[in-house]
């Protein structure tokens, strides 16, 4: 049997906090049915089944999304990468809270609120090493 596989549309549409939520058990779990997504999520909670149907089929539209039909349970996996959703976020919070300013965004991360670890101070400054030797190349 041929796989049907039923493309997103090309909208460029941004999850809402649910969508998140979902986007995020198909990144860590893989491809996977309405009823895996809901027991990940809802398991105690006493949420829909349709609730999440419904939002995966308004996922499908948005292009975030790609759904096979081959099977009788319809199976979703993401139809954009955790990063891609990541930096979309980012850039759109750079751009309407920091006046387009990623160092302001950086100060105000490090300066305010939870302290990065130890293990994370080592990847931002490996980053900024990376940058600054880039930087000297040009």
């Amino acid at each position: 049997m041929n796989a049907r596989i039923i493309p997103p549309s090309t909208s460029s549409s941004r999850p809402t906090e649910s969508e998140l939520d979902i986007l995020r058990v198909l990144w860590d779990r893989g491809a996977s049915t309405v009823r895996e997504v809901h027991e990940t999520l809802y398991a105690d909670d006493g949420a829909g089944y349709t609730t999440v149907l419904k939002l995966l089929q308004i996922m499908h539209g948005k292009g975030l999304v790609v759904r096979d039909e081959a099977q009788r349970a319809h199976v979703y996996r993401a139809a954009v990468s955790r990063q891609r959703t990541q930096k979309r976020f980012l850039a759109d919070l750079v751009a309407r809270v920091f006046d387009g300013s990623s160092s302001q965004l950086v100060l105000q991360a490090l300066g305010e609120g939870p302290r990065a670890s130890k293990a994370e101070l080592r990847q931002i400054r490996e980053l900024l090493d990376r940058i600054d030797t880039q930087a000297k190349r040009s």
